[in-house]
């Protein structure tokens, strides 16, 4: 098959292969697309945690984003891990040249074993000029309890906490509820008109690393093809849940989920 469509992500490098731009790529390619990258940072991690992590230049990430763009232009770009304010300045600025017009941004803020990945320059940074200009914002709640500088402990305090994202200029909103102890994980969808609670069953496992960088990918992926933005949260939704229930089981501690669900080896290639 030919991919469906181009996608360019822009995010952090995991030697791990569970999150990042590992997962990214992945995601897109087990969706049909073709992915593209400029990687922001390298980490050294693993299941049990994050060793070290090593920022990319500035200007380095400015050229990847411009000289990929220019030759094979993407139809979305999903932004994930920008680890400081002169990072987001030089996103923010190759946005401007490019004028890509579906842009999916996944705020991440803290690593799945607690790593803080941001500091609080480029928080205030991303607040105030990277959120307008996304599509869609996919926060975590922590992500949200930090954007938004409030509490959330149940259903009703993720929607106060996605209008307050509104206010503050975001288009759209997925707020994702994994984080809440719940036997249905609840993804609460809002924009200035419309608001869309996505029920999922919750599987226990530890293997959901990645979980939060997949579905931005997926989303993405999906919306570059020409979807709706509902549906596409929707459609990523579920590639993750899917992924989450197929998981290898790899690592000693928090392990990948199972990108390749959606794949099947041609005859011939087995």
């Amino acid at each position: 098959m030919k991919p469906n469509s181009k996608v360019l992500i822009i995010a952090g490098s995991d030697s791990s292969g569970g999150a990042g731009i590992q997962a990214d790529i992945k995601t897109i390619t087990a969706l049909g697309s073709y992915a593209m990258t400029a990687i922001t940072a390298i980490t050294a991690q693993n299941t049990l945690g994050v060793k070290s992590i090593v920022p990319i230049l500035p200007k380095e990430i400015t050229n990847q984003i411009l000289f990929t763009a220019r030759d094979i232009m993407p139809d979305a770009i999903k932004i994930g891990m920008l680890h400081s304010a002169k990072v987001i300045e030089s996103v923010i600025n190759s946005l401007k040249i490019i004028k890509v017009k579906k842009i999916v941004l996944d705020p991440v803020m803290v690593a799945k074993g607690g790593t803080k990945l941001i500091d609080d320059k480029a928080i205030k940074l991303l607040i105030d000029k990277l959120v307008k200009k996304a599509t869609l914002i996919t926060p975590n709640i922590p992500e949200a309890e930090i954007l938004t500088n409030t509490n959330i402990k149940c259903k009703e305090d993720m929607i106060f906490a996605a209008y307050k994202l509104i206010e503050i200029g975001a288009n759209s909103v997925l707020i994702k509820g994994g984080h809440l102890k719940t036997k249905i994980v609840q993804d609460i969808f809002v924009s200035e008109s419309d608001i869309k609670i996505f029920n999922s069953k919750r599987y226990k496992t530890k293997n959901t690393h990645g979980t939060g960088c997949t579905l931005s990918s997926a989303i993405t992926t999906f919306l570059s093809c020409g979807k709706p933005i509902k549906k596409s949260c929707e459609l990523g939704i579920k590639y993750v849940n899917s992924g989450i229930k197929t998981n290898p089981k790899y690592g000693k501690g928090h392990g990948p989920i199972n990108h390749l669900h959606t794949i099947n080896i041609e005859r011939k290639f087995k």
